[in-house]
């Protein structure tokens, strides 16, 4: 494509993102993703103070089997807990043999978190890394893509800490991904998890029956959608039954966070909001704006709606939540897609993302 200030916009050479990636090579970006996180994430683990977080407190609790005195906000996410207090266990007892001090201690379950979070956040930044292929970026782009996004002070929260983020940041990845790949099995597994890993996904199923047709039809996902709701609602009923709490209190909460939009806007609009927003992802905004006069051909035309769509979805869970920049980094897998684009294409990067590969031009979600 012509550059309109002289040159080619798109220079193309043959064969590179025609081939699949092996899985070698995809185990090879699993291992770089898990190194990126797991060192930053460590320190989290290690100082955090958590005698004025409630969030990680109700998790840890959670863990352990309490349901008791959890908030409702948080109550019914429970995988990422349950499979954190089934690692903790394993953990407690290499603990009583070198720290014997700690074994009886939350240190054994914190560390459980540790490790599953940056292994959950470590997958849902593969799925990021191919979605960046699949869109047309070169494999070296989409790892600096990648390396963008998991350097976020938001993946080392995420992945540090006794929370269940990095579940719904790879629910968003599965989607997208499944989205453009026309993946059946990712699409299905971001059904499944998704009402488990928040509430909120439901502001996603719609995005889901649109713009993920070519991986299940809408009416198959309704099937799955249903499946979904159902195991939801018995996971929900467990619990309620367990700590004694009335069935319209879930309803009374989901209405409460309207009350946030108020104050959400407030803030987005706000200069704190602005750099709220900035530090999502910090400097790595920057070569976004190196390519604003391209960005039709860029990154707009290859994303089409379904990505701007996708950003409006995560509009909305930043309105109702009130935390802007930490459900603004579900935005990730758009974000490192653009990112990528912006190195294999513009002229000014390419250097930096390779070459771009000999594709066809790529095809805008519908």
């Amino acid at each position: 494509m012509p550059n309109p200030r002289g040159g080619v916009l798109f220079q193309k050479v043959p064969g590179l993102a025609s081939r699949g990636l092996h899985w070698r090579q995809l185990l090879l970006v699993y291992v770089l993703a898990v190194g990126l996180l797991a060192g930053s994430a460590y320190t989290m683990y290690v100082h955090y103070d958590f005698s004025h977080s409630l969030d990680t407190r109700s998790y840890l609790s959670m863990a352990r089997g309490e349901f008791r005195g959890v908030s409702i906000t948080r109550r019914y996410r429970v995988p990422v807990p349950a499979v954190a207090g089934a690692v903790a266990w394993p953990v407690e007892q290499v603990y009583a043999r070198i720290w014997p001090q700690r074994a009886a201690t939350d240190w054994p379950l914190r560390l459980a978190f540790y490790l599953v979070n940056t292994l959950v956040l470590a997958g849902a930044g593969l799925l990021i890394f191919r979605s960046c292929v699949l869109y047309g970026a070169s494999p070296p782009a989409a790892l600096l893509a990648l390396v963008a996004v998991l350097t976020s002070r938001w993946a080392v929260y995420t992945a540090g800490l006794p929370l269940v983020d990095s579940l719904y940041l790879l629910v968003f990845a599965l989607a997208f991904y499944a989205a453009r790949s026309g993946s059946a099995a990712a699409l299905v597994a971001c059904i499944l998890l998704g009402p488990h890993a928040k509430e909120s996904f439901i502001f996603l199923a719609p995005w889901l029956l649109w713009f993920a047709r070519p991986a299940l039809s809408w009416p198959r996902q309704l099937g799955w959608l249903a499946l979904s709701g159902a195991l939801a609602y018995a996971v929900r009923h467990w619990i309620d039954t367990q700590v004694g709490a009335p069935p319209q209190e879930s309803l009374n909460n989901a209405l409460d966070h309207l009350h946030n939009i108020t104050y959400s806007l407030r803030r987005l609009l706000s200069v704190k909001g602005a750099g709220e927003i900035f530090s999502i992802f910090g400097f790595f905004w920057l070569v976004l704006l190196a390519g604003w006069r391209f960005s039709s051909q860029l990154w707009l035309r290859p994303l089409g709606l379904g990505g701007l769509a996708l950003l409006g979805v995560i509009l909305v869970h930043m309105l109702l939540s009130g935390d802007l920049g930490r459900m603004g980094y579900l935005a990730s897998p758009v974000f490192a897609v653009v990112f990528a684009l912006l190195l294999t294409h513009h002229p000014a990067l390419q250097w930096l993302g390779g070459t771009a590969a000999e594709t066809e031009p790529p095809k805008p979600v519908a």
